[in-house]
């Protein structure tokens, strides 16, 4: 049984909560720019006095209107400034914030406020207000509606003036790091979400030796990241506590298509994401260099910067691919960098294999992507590669008070700092998941001789062939999603004789690829029977197969009409593919690649 462990970097203790981040920095460093809040076209800085005073004043309103120690309380937005007072706020005054996906549906608002217990819930708007409110007659401990758009935020600042500052010291002062801080719901791939909750100890003791373990990345002068993802999700989340216990400069956007545009304003040093947002990036680079008949150009430079990054990780780049590589830096990489906004040095990303290619492509280009590894229940990450030790392909090194172990099976298990107390009112759930300390992750993963983690799939997805071959899904999935036209997948071939696959077409890559082959005018619709478009995919289907034996590779695929979306329900709002509901969907289209 193989096992790594790395010891915490700082030492443990049990004082101290969350509440307590806004006031370090006010009063160590009160002037220094702690977050920046979109100003028209631009920025406005906010200072780590005035985010202290942003998430006092808002605190002693949520007290006046009667917010408890213990309550929980919804929050349902767009990640965005008010989300992260409003998290800090629910903390100072001894509450428990419950994130809500924006996009959730009626039944799913419901069903998470129900749940957890809230008494209040922070929404962004108005058809937010009206989603909750059509569960109303059945929220009955539901007490508050609050509607940030309609100036909820400042409402409740104003009629907290009142409240002493001796009661917000009181609640932070009852409050330690066993404190439950959150309750956030799983993503629902199989059944009802369930309720992790999570400690102050959970985020603040993992994000405060993160930091101490990164300091290359959070810690630098001018260290700033504009943070996109919802905060809704785990990820996202432990950034937002990372960003505040570093003092990184923080800034906050929602819209996905203007997300070059921000990081040409904000400029980060650092971002996360999925990593199809990395696909996305480089996909469209390529289709804009190929438009603008510069695509060997790109080709080149994309195999230039590979070939360096692998070469680094084996002792030396040769001569003539480091003068390639300082020619293509200029001609091609710098862009791609000013591109992000011109100072981006790191990346973290988490969610989803990355694949070795793009980490290769993006140190090639010299952005590093440190690509990690977590879940909801060890609040977001539980291993990441390093700056300073990093292995492309892997999900890095266990963080500081974190202990991975590889059961017999092949499953990994987790225990320590970042492990969640368990599943809300479901003790049956929370013991089926955690034995003798260690969470069974329901991940298949190996450890190799230096403590790097690599993830090589999901216990309950793997495929069993008619044959007995033991399929994992997710390194084809991954591969086959890498190709630009592609924009979902699912592998299937459970009790089949062969693995088949349904694929999905990016509807936003398609115009330009098509112009770019020779086939405007041919609709997206069309270009699923198109030949042209099927030989393509198959060429991205070989691409996978290249990675897996002849037995575990795909024989048979279709393309489907549509796309696998959060809103036809086939992915979760993280973008996880909800397989159960895809098979089913699917059934005749899964059917016939067996012959009916």
């Amino acid at each position: 049984m193989l096992e790594k462990s790395v010891p915490l970097v700082l030492p443990e203790t049990s004082e101290g909560s969350l509440a307590d981040l806004p006031l370090r920095w006010a009063t160590t460093e009160p002037g220094r720019v702690t977050f920046s809040v979109r100003s028209g076209a631009g920025w406005t800085d906010v200072t780590a006095a005035t985010f202290a005073a942003d998430v006092t004043a808002l605190a002693k309103g949520l007290v006046a209107a009667g917010i408890g120690s213990g309550d929980a309380v919804g929050i349902m937005s767009r990640t965005r400034y008010e989300w992260t007072v409003a998290d800090f706020a629910l903390w100072a005054a001894g509450a428990v914030p419950v994130p809500i996906y924006e996009t959730s549906s009626a039944d799913q608002v419901e069903w998470i406020l129900t749940d957890s217990g809230a008494v209040g819930v922070i929404v962004e708007t108005e058809a937010h207000r009206e989603t909750v409110e059509r569960s109303r007659p059945r929220l009955t401990g539901l007490r508050h509606v609050w509607v940030i758009d309609d100036g909820a935020v400042d409402t409740l600042s104003r009629e907290g003036g009142h409240v002493d500052d001796a009661e917000l010291a009181a609640r932070r002062s009852a409050m330690s790091r066993e404190t439950l801080a959150t309750v956030i719901y799983t993503s629902g791939t199989t059944g009802r979400p369930k309720g992790v909750e999570l400690t102050h100890g959970n985020f603040l003791t993992l994000a405060e030796n993160t930091a101490e373990e990164i300091s290359e990345v959070v810690k630098a002068g001018g260290a700033s990241t504009l943070l996109f993802l919802p905060l809704a999700h785990v990820f996202a989340r432990f950034i937002e506590v990372l960003a505040v216990a570093a003092g990184v400069r923080m800034g906050h956007s929602s819209d996905l298509k203007a997300i070059l545009a921000d990081f040409s304003t904000f400029r980060p040093t650092f971002i996360l994401a999925v990593p199809r947002v990395f696909e996305k990036v480089y996909n469209s680079a390529e289709a804009k260099a190929e438009a603008g008949g510069k695509g060997r150009i790109f080709a080149g430079a994309a195999a230039a910067a590979i070939a360096w990054s692998e070469a680094r990780d084996h002792g030396s780049v040769p001569l003539g691919l480091r003068i390639r590589h300082a020619i293509f830096d200029k001609l091609v990489y710098a862009k791609l960098r000013e591109a992000m906004g011109g100072r981006i040095q790191y990346a973290v990303s988490g969610g989803a294999p990355l694949g070795t290619r793009l980490g290769h492509f993006f140190r090639g280009i010299g952005v590093t992507i440190l690509e990690g590894y977590g879940l909801t229940e060890t609040t977001a990450p539980a291993t990441v590669n390093r700056p300073s030790a990093m292995k492309i392909g892997t999900v890095g090194l266990p963080l500081p008070g974190v202990d991975v172990r590889i059961g017999e099976d092949g499953e990994i298990w987790l225990r320590g700092v970042n492990v969640f107390r368990g599943y809300r009112g479901n003790p049956t759930a929370t013991a089926e998941a955690v034995h003798d300390g260690w969470f069974h992750t329901g991940d298949i993963g190996d450890l190799d001789a230096d403590g790097f983690l690599r993830i090589t799939g999901r216990k309950k997805e793997i495929l069993v062939t008619a044959g007995g071959k033991n399929v994992a899904p997710a390194v084809l999935e991954d591969r086959l999603r890498a190709h630009p036209l592609v924009s979902q997948c699912i592998v299937v071939g459970d009790g089949k004789p062969y693995i088949g696959a349904l694929v999905t077409l990016d509807a936003e890559m398609y115009p330009g690829w098509a112009a770019n082959h020779g086939l405007e005018g041919v609709s997206l619709s069309a270009a699923r029977t198109h030949e042209r478009v099927l030989t393509e995919i198959q060429h991205a289907v070989d691409e996978a197969n290249a990675a897996v034996s002849k037995a575990e590779s795909i024989r048979k695929f279709a393309i489907l009409e549509g796309d696998f979306t959060e809103e036809s329900g086939h992915l979760t709002p993280s973008l996880k593919l909800k397989r159960n509901v895809v098979m089913r969907d699917f059934e005749d289209e899964v059917d016939a690649l067996y012959g009916g």
